[in-house]
């Protein structure tokens, strides 16, 4: 019954209602290999040397290209990354997954993958997400949260790239250790050891 109601929703809703569909996505084994060689080759290793460069004169309230944006607050920090020349649809594909696999490498584990589709009258928007929590620990007396949350966003609108977002949030609960800083955050994504 459901799909006889979608269609009657599509047939007679008003214009103006956004349809939005939702579904979990993988990222095959072959898929991740390939992020994986882009992300240690000499153009990878650009492009994260070019987006961390680009984070610090952002911070000192100059322009970059591409465009950047810093997030602050006492519970959730992050960076948005606006699609831009030297970038093209390949690469800021590639940069969404190679970000993913830097925080994994770093003790989180992926809990979902998953894409939204959103139609509008103005058009398509298109959020894919990742979201990453750290590995949990139970051993401890607490919970060693990293450096908090992690969720990772690429928008595209009418199937044009715009923007990736990577959001920090920390727990403020006790059962938790404090979190990391977010510039040591910043430091290990770019700066993998």
């Amino acid at each position: 019954m459901k799909f006889v109601d979608d269609i009657l929703k599509k047939l007679f809703s008003d214009k103006n209602t956004a349809l939005t569909h939702k579904e979990n996505f993988v990222q095959e084994a072959g898929e991740k290999e390939a992020i994986r060689s882009w992300m240690a080759s000499p153009k990878g290793k650009e492009v994260f040397e070019l987006i961390h460069s680009n984070y610090h004169l952002q911070k000192k309230g100059q322009e970059t290209n591409p465009e950047m944006q810093v997030f602050r607050s006492p519970y959730a920090n992050g960076i948005a990354v606006f699609y831009d020349l030297p970038l093209n649809s390949e690469t800021f594909s590639q940069l969404f997954f190679g970000f993913g696999q830097r925080i994994v490498d770093l003790g989180y584990e992926r809990v979902s993958l998953d894409r939204t589709i959103q139609e509008k009258a103005s058009g398509v928007n298109t959020t894919e997400k990742q979201y990453l929590k750290p590995k949990a620990t139970f051993t401890a007396d607490r919970t060693d949260q990293l450096f908090g949350n992690v969720a990772i966003e690429k928008v595209s609108v009418n199937h044009k790239p715009q923007m990736i977002k990577i959001l920090v949030t920390v727990y403020s609960d006790r059962l938790y250790t404090k979190a990391r800083s977010f510039e040591s955050f910043i430091e290990a994504i770019f700066n993998p050891q």
